[in-house]
Order: structure tokens, then C-alpha cells, then sequence
């Protein structure tokens, strides 16, 4: 495609300006009309979030995404370039993205007027029309709005009065584009005042003298609810001047969060070649972030990120690649056993409340993943009563040859062929596995010992890098006898 290079060009292929809003409603109306999707990879949105997004955007409305740490807030903000042109013309030596059909500063008004239709112009793609700003105590007015640049002023030999000798801050040059500024409250309320003008009436102030700067900006905000940062908070003639507010949330499936979760996580292509990992174990590992959301020792006002599975799911390939590298083993499978491997995963990613940090973080993640176990557990094998110890009839081949004093003895070193020896020695009814595909056969039985131990028909055992399976009972019996 030949695009113009001067004004006069520009102006014979009759190129017409848009603002931003315009230009993302034009681009989104066109998608919904074609049955596109407006914001890829986003799911578990379809219903919520964003047809609230693309009400806000047909209706050229600023943005505040108001949600928990981990709910996409920042990455629906980077697919709206997704809906803006392809490319724009800007006049070129812009510092603030001069449109050359409707110049807004100082020095692109007077290079056009000086050389009229041989202006030049370049064109800015929409991955260059992106502008993230990330909040802290820190942030001044200078960095978002800009400041007089003395030194500009002297070398040029400029008053302070005269907009050369102004050093443009980010939202000036960011007009055209999507600026966006996450944990909007950790903003000091002077510079959330700031934002006022440039939100209702475009003006810019700088170090005393005014500047009319119709900037044409999408604005996005992204925030934590209030009663989780206690850092600060949004002042609320700023919020009323953000026309849209939309709530985000966690997945509602776990469905849902592992299609989120395969999506984002990053592992070499060679790897995942290697490494098998049962469904149920992804199954498991999701179920992880949910128990983690439900928890009574898990500070919910701070969120449980999606990270977490994200993160365990990385540490799981991990795992079984340095195992696979202990064993000079070219290819693996992955076990429920290797679960031991993702806690610090699980330990980063939540803040406890007062129980819980009397437990201790490593606990408590043991706590949740045995909970991620047993309710995963619930959609594979009959349902049994912890309460009374006892086990349903399929169980009974597995039980009882634990209480004739039997163990099972598994670590996350073991190479395949130990592990196998040692997981295929416990009987198991075969109506349990009659749907089981053959290369799942040895995680269900593991999952089977878990799920059994997690009803507290026979004893479980954590420790360190290995798990050991028994019968309290038969254990204590032994020992009675070696006496």
C-alpha cells in the first residue's frame, strides 16, 4: 500500500481524521457486525465483562477496570489497539502525534504553515499508539503532563512563556493512543486532581502558564477495590469523570481458568514434547487456585491471581525435567506425587490471614493442595463417608492389602521404572479404571491412593521430596511385633 508523504499527498487520497473514539467505535462496530471476537484470548468474559467493554467503547467512554490482582484488567487494556487503524498519519517531528489535518501544537502548526503541502508526514502503527503507566507515591506532575526544560530553554535561547521550551510528560505524547494507568489509587490525590481537566476540558497547566491542548486520548484506569490496597484511593471527582466502571472477576469454571492457564504459560515446545501430563493432574492444579479463593486461611480481599496455576503449572514441567534429567530418561509422565514440586508457587501467590499465618505457608499450601485432591477426586471415583473411615466395596481390594501391613513408598527423584514397580504392587478393583486410558493408568492409581488417604481410610505422608502411603493400624502393629 502507497501511503502519503507529505500534507498535499495526504490530502488528495482523501484521508479523513477521526478522534480515537471514533476511530475504536468505526473498527468495533465492524467486528460485532462480522461476529468477531473484539478481545482474543480473553475468557470466561463473554457474558460480563466484555459486552460492559464494548458498550463503554461505542459510547466513547474513558475506562476504569475495577478488580482483583490477576482478573486481566491490564491485558483487556492492550487488546484495544486491536481496534484501532492500522496505521495514522502524523506529521513527522511530532512529539505528541500531530494529526496533520488538525494540528494541536505550536510546532506542527507553524511547519505547516512554513511549507503548507510538502509537510512531511510519517505513519505511526497501532502497537506504537500504546502507553502503560504503572502508579506509585513517586509519580509527579512533570512525568504525566510535562515541565519547562530549562536547559531546552537556555541552549535555544527561549523564554519559560514559549511552548518550545516545554519538556512534553507522557500524556501529551500519548495523544492518539490508548494511555492507560494501572493501580490508578496508589496515585497521590494531587496528581489524581491533575487528571481533572485533561479528563473534562482538555487544558494542560504547566509551571504557571496555560496551554489549550485538545488531546485526543482513550483513557483506561485500572484498580483494585478500594478495601484491599489501603494505600489510597480514588478521589471521587476523578471517578465521576471516568464515565465507565466495570467490575472484573475470577474464572467461574475450572474449565474456564485451565484454558486461561495453557494459554499463558511458558514452556519450551521441546519439553512439552517430552512430558505428559494427565488431564486430572491440570484438573488438580486449577482446582488449586479455587480452594486457595475459598479458604479460611487465605486473605480473600487480596485475591488469589490466576498466576498461581500459571506458575504451578511451569514448576510442575520443571520438576519432572530435572528428574527426567537425575534419570537420564528422555521421556516422563508426570505424577500427583510431583505436586510437592509447585508450593513455592502456591506460597508466592497468597496472603494469609491470622490462622493461617500460625499454620505457616507451607502448610497451608499442603492443606490446599489435598483439598484440590479430594474435590477433583469426587468427579473420578464413588463417593466415600471420611467420617466413619470406611470405604466403599471397589475400594475394598486397595484397603486391604494396606491393612496387611503393606506400603507404598514414592519420591519425586524415583525414575519411571521405579515408580511404576512401586505403584503397579497395590491391587486395584479394575471397575474402578474401565474408562481410564492405558498411559493414565499409573497416575489414577496414585490419584486413587490420594483420594483414599484424603477420606482417612488409610494414612498419608508428606515428607520432603517423598509421599508414603499406609495403615495406621497394620503400621503400628508391625512395630508392635518387631518389639
Amino acid at each position: 500500500m502507497n501511503r502519503a508523504k507529505t500534507l498535499g499527498e495526504l490530502k488528495k487520497s482523501k484521508y479523513q481524521s477521526r478522534s480515537i473514539h471514533e476511530e475504536i467505535r468505526t473498527n468495533l462496530i465492524a467486528k460485532i457486525s462480522n461476529n468477531e471476537n473484539s478481545f482474543n484470548g480473553i475468557h470466561g468474559y463473554d457474558n460480563s465483562v466484555i459486552p460492559d467493554v464494548e458498550r463503554a467503547l461505542l459510547s466513547g467512554h474513558n475506562i476504569l477496570f475495577l478488580g482483583l490482582r490477576g482478573q486481566a484488567k491490564t491485558r483487556m487494556a492492550r487488546l484495544m489497539t486491536d481496534l484501532l487503524d492500522e496505521y495514522i498519519p502524523v506529521v513527522s517531528g511530532s512529539e505528541i502525534n500531530d494529526d496533520p489535518l488538525n494540528p494541536i501544537s505550536k510546532f506542527a502548526k507553524e511547519t505547516i504553515l512554513k511549507l503548507g503541502d510538502k509537510t512531511p508526514i510519517h505513519w505511526l502503527h497501532r502497537n506504537d499508539r500504546y502507553v502503560e503507566k504503572l502508579a506509585t507515591p513517586d509519580v509527579n506532575v512533570a512525568d504525566l503532563l510535562g515541565d519547562i526544560d530549562p536547559i531546552k530553554a537556555a541552549t535555544k535561547k527561549l523564554e519559560f512563556s514559549d511552548e518550545y521550551s516545554i519538556h512534553y510528560g507522557l500524556i501529551p505524547r500519548s495523544n492518539r493512543s490508548v494511555f492507560v494507568i494501572n493501580e490508578l489509587p496508589d496515585l497521590q490525590n494531587r496528581i489524581q486532581v491533575a487528571l481533572f481537566n485533561i479528563l473534562e476540558e482538555n487544558d494542560i497547566q504547566i509551571r504557571g502558564f496555560k496551554l489549550k491542548l485538545p488531546l485526543n486520548i482513550l483513557f483506561v484506569f485500572t484498580a483494585n477495590p478500594e478495601d484491599y490496597t489501603q494505600r489510597g484511593n480514588i478521589i471521587t471527582p476523578l471517578k465521576d469523570r471516568i464515565q465507565s466502571q466495570i467490575l472484573t472477576h475470577y474464572p467461574e469454571s475450572i474449565e474456564t481458568a485451565l484454558k486461561i492457564t495453557l494459554q499463558e504459560v511458558s514452556i519450551p515446545d521441546a519439553l512439552r514434547k517430552k512430558i505428559y501430563i494427565p488431564f486430572q493432574l491440570l484438573q488438580v492444579i486449577e482446582q488449586l487456585t479455587f480452594s486457595a479463593r475459598d479458604s479460611e486461611l487465605v486473605d480473600q480481599k487480596s485475591g488469589v491471581s490466576a498466576r498461581l496455576s500459571i506458575s504451578a503449572l511451569e514448576l510442575l514441567y520443571s520438576a519432572i525435567e530435572r528428574r527426567m534429567l537425575l534419570n537420564k530418561e528422555i521421556k516422563s509422565t508426570a505424577r500427583l506425587c510431583d505436586l510437592l514440586s509447585i508450593v513455592p508457587a502456591i506460597t508466592g501467590k497468597i496472603e494469609l490471614v491470622y490462622e493461617g499465618e500460625q499454620m505457616g505457608a507451607y502448610e497451608v499450601a499442603m492443606t490446599l493442595i489435598n483439598d484440590a485432591i479430594l474435590k477433583i477426586g469426587k468427579s473420578y471415583f464413588p463417593k466415600m463417608d471420611s467420617k466413619k473411615k470406611s470405604a466403599p466395596d471397589v475400594f475394598a481390594l486397595t484397603t486391604n492389602w494396606f491393612t496387611k501391613g503393606n506400603d507404598v513408598n514414592v519420591n519425586l527423584s524415583m525414575g519411571d521404572k521405579a515408580y511404576a514397580e512401586a505403584i503397579q504392587s497395590v491391587p486395584i478393583d479394575k471397575k474402578l479404571f474401565m474408562d481410564v486410558k492405558k498411559e493414565d493408568i499409573l497416575f489414577m492409581t496414585e490419584f486413587l491412593l490420594h483420594y483414599i488417604a484424603s477420606n482417612n481410610t488409610i494414612q498419608k505422608e508428606w515428607m520432603d521430596q517423598r509421599i508414603f502411603f499406609k495403615d495406621p493400624l497394620a503400621g503400628m502393629l508391625n512395630d508392635l511385633n518387631l518389639q
